[in-house]
């Protein structure tokens, strides 16, 4: 049986090429789905860099293999989760719960008692496995250029 480890991403961290495959691996099942496409598209190893230094982010390790990630950005009222993403073959494994429950540690470290994330509208398996881990819809958005709603708002309140 594999060990499932988290770790921080910090600048000893070198698989950045790596790191975006698995996000573009996880992602994948929504290109031609959500309008406009993913952001994840236009990230690169350099600007992965870039976000870990400004965000908070961890890598989840099934022994050697790069499984999943997650960034988190602390704003003024809560912890805005990110590009939480599990590699296809991983999936189901409680991994996408483990690396929550950092997000859920690192809002607390710093006195927040809010997680908020934003999933497209087309991706509604989302939207329930989000719901199934205590977040409720909070707001409908837009994509700028677009006059219909694009993305939902979903926020976990802390206890």
């Amino acid at each position: 049986m594999t060990d499932i480890t988290l770790q921080r991403l910090d600048d000893g961290f070198d698989r950045w090429d790596e790191l975006l495959e698995l996000i573009l691996a996880s992602f994948a099942y929504m290109n031609g789905l959500i309008d406009p496409p993913s952001s994840a598209l236009s990230l690169t190893p350099q600007s992965l860099r870039e976000k870990a230094r400004g965000e908070i982010g961890y890598i989840a390790f099934d022994d050697d293999q790069l499984a999943g990630c997650i960034f988190c950005r602390p704003e003024p009222d809560n912890l805005y989760i990110g590009k939480l993403a599990i590699l296809p073959s991983e999936q189901g494994k409680g991994i996408g719960r483990r690396l929550l429950a950092v997000g859920e540690a690192t809002a607390r470290e710093r006195g927040l008692d809010v997680l908020r994330l934003e999933t497209r509208i087309e991706l509604t398996g989302n939207h329930a496995t989000f719901a199934s881990w205590g977040f409720l819809k909070t707001a409908e958005n837009r994509h700028a250029g677009f006059d219909r709603t694009t993305s939902i708002e979903m926020r976990k309140i802390l206890t």
